[in-house]
C-alpha cells in the first residue's frame, strides 16, 4: 500500500485520525463545521498505515498543501457501487482521463476515485470535479461527493486512506 499511497502523492508529513468525539468546531464562509478528525503533526509511518488497513483505526491524508493539490477525488457511498464503478470508466474513457486508481472504501458500499493530476490551484481542481460530477449526475443518482473542494476548509479536504484496490489504471506513453 505505501507505493500506491507514493504513487498517488499523498502529503505524509501529516496525517488525521478520526475520534468518536468532536476535535474542533470550525466557522467557514459563514458556516461551522464539527470536526471529528484530528490533524497528527508526524509522518505518516508504516505502524500507522497498517492499523488502518486492518480496520483499528481510520486514517485521513492532507490533500492541500498551501492553496494547491495533485489529485482529484470522488468517494462514492451509495446502493449501486458496481454500476458507479462502470459508469465512472465509461466517462473517465470519453473524457480522456487515462490514469485513475479505484479502491474499495470501509464497507462494500463504499469506491474511492483518484485522479492523479499535475500540482494545479483548488479553483481549478474544484472545477475539474464539478465537470465530472455533472456528467455523473446525468447518469446516476448523486451519491458522491468530490475533494478537493473550494466549499470546505482545509482540514475538511482531506481524504481517509483507502483499504483495497479494485483497478488501477495508469497511462503509460
Amino acid at each position: 500500500m505505501n507505493i500506491i499511497l507514493d504513487a498517488l502523492g499523498f502529503n505524509r508529513s501529516h496525517y488525521y485520525i478520526k475520534r468518536p468525539y468532536i476535535v474542533e468546531k470550525i466557522s467557514f464562509d459563514n458556516r461551522t463545521f464539527y470536526a471529528k478528525f484530528e490533524r497528527i503533526n508526524e509522518e505518516l509511518d508504516d505502524t500507522v498505515l497498517t492499523q488502518h488497513l486492518k480496520k483499528e483505526m481510520v486514517i485521513a491524508a492532507p490533500l492541500l498543501e498551501d492553496d494547491y493539490t495533485n489529485l482529484l477525488v470522488l468517494e462514492y457511498k451509495g446502493d449501486e457501487p458496481m454500476r458507479f464503478f462502470h459508469t465512472v470508466k465509461q466517462l473517465f474513457n470519453s473524457m480522456d482521463i487515462r490514469s485513475f486508481y479505484i479502491f474499495k472504501g470501509k464497507t462494500d458500499r463504499h469506491l474511492q476515485i483518484f485522479i492523479p493530476t499535475p500540482k494545479i490551484k483548488l479553483q481549478e481542481a474544484h472545477e475539474k470535479l464539478e465537470k465530472i460530477s455533472n456528467l455523473l449526475a446525468s447518469k446516476l443518482p448523486v451519491e458522491w461527493r468530490t475533494l478537493p473542494s473550494k466549499n470546505l476548509p482545509e482540514a475538511y479536504n482531506i481524504v481517509t486512506l483507502p483499504y483495497q484496490i479494485l483497478e488501477l489504471k495508469k497511462h503509460i506513453k
